[in-house]
């Protein structure tokens, strides 16, 4: 078993980096380019609580992985923690905590805990090559959401569910790309509209 845990501090209240968190297709929209990691909801359980199932499909550095995951653990500002229950892992499971160190300081730590397939081949792939990019994988995405939620708060945070589904339909429109190309795509729209208007 491999473990990978990797913690940041972010600048903003622990309710809004929880909600941010919550959703987990927000996620892959962290990761970088050659991870290629998308997180789409399957079935969503109590506004994403326990039970909820999504599939992650990860294209890492060429070797393209797929497993559906379900949340196991789901107390809000405090944790969030899902495990695989269908893919080419042997085990896999993640968990996202989270600690309020003052009004607007939130310190987050995600672990990551898996088998690799393949026996002991696994194991040597794992060394030479997936346990490095799940680490520096997990270390820029936690820095990208950092520079999101201390930046100008341009996140979808607090949206209802129905605009949100509105919104991952746009996504597939435009070929996957991240929600928040969508979102910025949509605003500007909505911002020539206006200027037309005036």
């Amino acid at each position: 078993m491999t473990t990978v845990t990797k913690s940041i501090d972010i600048k903003e209240k622990t309710l809004n980096v929880f909600t941010y968190f919550a959703r987990p297709e927000h996620i892959s929209d962290q990761f970088e380019e050659r991870v290629g990691m998308t997180v789409v909801p399957m079935d969503v359980k109590a506004g994403m609580g326990v039970g909820t199932t999504f599939r992650v499909i990860g294209d890492f550095d060429g070797k393209r992985l797929e497993w559906d995951c379900e949340t196991t653990e789901f107390i809000p500002e405090q944790k969030i923690a899902a495990k695989m229950i269908d893919g080419p892992f042997k085990t896999w499971n993640i968990a996202v905590e989270f600690k309020a160190l003052g009004e607007k300081l939130t310190k987050v730590t995600m672990t990551v805990n898996y088998e690799m397939p393949f026996g002991p081949l696994g194991g040597i792939l794992d060394k030479v090559k997936f346990a490095k990019t799940a680490e520096k994988g997990m270390e820029t995405a936690l820095y990208r959401v950092r520079g999101l939620l201390e930046g100008n708060g341009s996140i979808p945070v607090y949206i209802t569910l129905d605009a949100y589904r509105k919104l991952l339909a746009e996504k597939e429109k435009m070929n996957n790309v991240p929600v928040s190309t969508v979102l910025t795509t949509i605003l500007e729209k909505y911002s020539q509209i206006e200027s037309v208007k005036n």
